[in-house]
């Protein structure tokens, strides 16, 4: 998927300068006079980056953020601010924005910072993807299944888990094959390793 750079500012010679200073690196980007038209085209899949102007007519910078996080937002937000908003700009960090930049600021250094949200943001869809990915698997297993992985995870033996479960050591051989085989993996090992994937995502 194709990650667009919203820019929103009510400047339009800001809006061509920025667009066209991304489209130099390569980057796809698309410009927004006003909070309220940006948010009237949501939801948007495309979204890698949004710039935002914290000084605007109508809902300021801060507000837009705002309404953005109350709807889930997960994309970054890099605010563009004033050597006077910088106190502001530190209160939307603390709410969840990815960075912001003085004006006058560095071409290169925006990019790069742009570049670097995009990145984190697309590792991070990809964390959560593969996160939700172990959790259907496991909901795919059944009752006695999610049992048996869990006494496996414990190091039990399929002797130990027999007798902890009450049913035969064939049975567990048996769950427990369906339990690696569900999970997509070839051993207890794997099992662990992959497990322990989630509780660290």
């Amino acid at each position: 998927m194709t990650s667009t750079i919203h820019i929103i500012d009510d400047e339009e010679s800001i809006r061509d300068a920025l667009a066209f200073l991304f489209a130099s690196r390569g980057l796809p980007a698309q410009g927004w006079p006003s909070g309220e038209a940006f948010l009237e085209a949501l939801p948007c899949e495309d979204c890698g980056c949004v710039v935002l102007d914290v000084r605007m007519d109508g809902l300021s910078g801060p507000e837009v953020f705002d309404r953005l996080r109350a709807m889930g937002w997960k994309a970054p937000v890099i605010f563009l601010t004033g050597h006077a908003d910088v106190p502001i700009a530190v209160q939307t960090l603390k709410a969840g924005a990815f960075d912001f930049v003085e004006k006058p600021f560095n071409d290169n250094q925006l990019v790069d910072l742009v570049v670097k949200a995009i990145a984190m943001h697309e590792n991070q869809r990809v964390l959560i993807g593969h996160r939700q990915g172990l959790q259907r698997r496991i909901q795919t297993l059944s009752n006695r299944e999610a049992e048996v992985m869990r006494l496996m995870l414990q190091g039990n033996l399929n002797k130990q888990i027999a007798h902890a479960l009450g049913i035969a050591m064939r049975t567990v051989e048996v769950h427990r094959s369906r339990v690696l085989e569900k999970m997509g993996v070839r051993n207890t090992t794997e099992l662990v390793v992959l497990l322990a994937e989630l509780d660290a995502s």
